[in-house]
């Protein structure tokens, strides 16, 4: 095999791979998105979640830490900014 042969195998190799790992971010901020919309039609319903991480963020909700509460979301869904502050609001409005 020539050099110019073995660039290209490892161009598209490269290529494949590049394209595999953008798939699987695209499917895990999906997956988190749904999570996420899942678990407010939970709330909305009045189905407990028995989730830990996201007992702390209503902890967290309660004693008026939002910010922190923001971030803990986002870690336990994988949630944007924005859809994290709307479920913190969405807590903190159900608390008053």
């Amino acid at each position: 095999m020539d050099t110019l042969t073995g660039l290209l195998v490892v161009l598209v190799g490269l290529t494949t791979i590049a394209t595999v790992e953008s798939r699987a971010r695209r499917l895990d901020r999906l997956m988190a998105r749904l999570d996420h919309k899942l678990g407010l039609l939970m709330n909305h319903h009045g189905v407990p979640d028995d989730d830990p991480a996201l007992a702390e963020v209503a902890a967290l909700v309660r004693a008026g830490q939002h910010v922190p509460a923001i971030k803990k979301y986002r870690e336990a869904t994988g949630a944007g900014l924005v859809e994290a502050k709307q479920a913190v609001d969405a807590l903190k409005e159900q608390r008053q």
